[in-house]
């Protein structure tokens, strides 16, 4: 994973006790009410690791920060699902796929023919399809989700595509730039798992990647948010009209040719 290197310095600057601020930059999707309720802690996401060899004291951990292990990354697999009839009345976060994979593609591609992602996009919408339906999300809703909070891959704000963060996790500010994940699938199953969070009690069938999932479950208890409008005020602030625009962009997807 490419870092930049603003990270690398605050990472030194960090384990050396000094007190930095990222570069700013325009929030993407607004602040996350979540995360303020937290005070807006963590910036970056990582797994420590083992030096080995030589490998020890300050530089070891500086390596630590910065490249991750992608646990569980390489598990790429098709996954069975059935499309449902088109019903643009459901606004449930849980649930199946109403578009085809190829109409996510070729809508994206229509709007960003070069999106800014690390791998092509074929591969990131089987992600979101694979991802999301194992753990029983809409994958093709999600999909609007990323879309609209990364410009349609554009990027252009806090957040950077070497990020693999597809949904603003960890985003509190114009200054934080919120979660790094190893891989695209790995920044996939942070993002379906944190619309878990909201969505259900149920805990995610794969281990836990998203970082702030246990402090969502830990505020809202025995309380979901089913829907996506309910997403409102909640995963963006102010996010007057956050969950319309993604059903807008989700209804959009659905006009493309039905391909594959």
């Amino acid at each position: 994973m490419r870092i930049g290197k603003g990270t690398n310095l605050f990472c030194v600057l960090l384990l050396t006790g000094a007190c930095v601020l990222p570069l700013s930059g325009k929030a993407d999707a607004g602040k996350r009410l979540h995360d303020q309720i937290t005070n807006g802690n963590a910036v970056q996401t990582h797994n420590e690791h083992t030096a080995k060899g030589e490998m020890g004291g300050i530089k070891a951990r500086i390596d630590a920060l910065l490249h991750p292990k992608a646990e569980q990354q390489q598990r790429h697999e098709k996954v069975d699902y059935k499309l449902l009839p088109i019903d643009l009345s459901n606004e449930d976060i849980l649930g199946g796929p109403m578009a085809t994979e190829a109409q996510c593609v070729n809508y994206l591609l229509k709007i960003n023919p070069a999106p800014n992602i690390s791998v092509t996009p074929e591969e990131l919408v089987s992600y979101y399809y694979e991802e999301a339906t194992r753990e029983g999300v809409r994958p093709d809703v999600a999909f609007a989700q990323a879309l609209h909070e990364t410009g349609n891959f554009s990027y252009g704000g806090t957040v950077t595509p070497d990020q693999n963060n597809y949904c603003g996790l960890g985003t509190t500010s114009d200054y934080v730039q919120g979660g790094y994940f190893p891989s695209a699938q790995i920044g996939v199953r942070a993002h379906i798992q944190h619309l878990l969070a909201y969505a259900t009690t149920r805990t995610p069938l794969e281990e836990i990647v998203d970082p702030r999932y246990t402090m969502v479950r830990d505020i809202y208890g025995s309380m979901t948010l089913p829907h996506w409008l309910d997403l409102n005020g909640r995963w963006a602030v102010p996010g007057t009209y956050y969950g319309q625009r993604i059903m807008d962009i989700f209804q959009q997807i659905l006009q493309e040719p039905v391909k594959g």
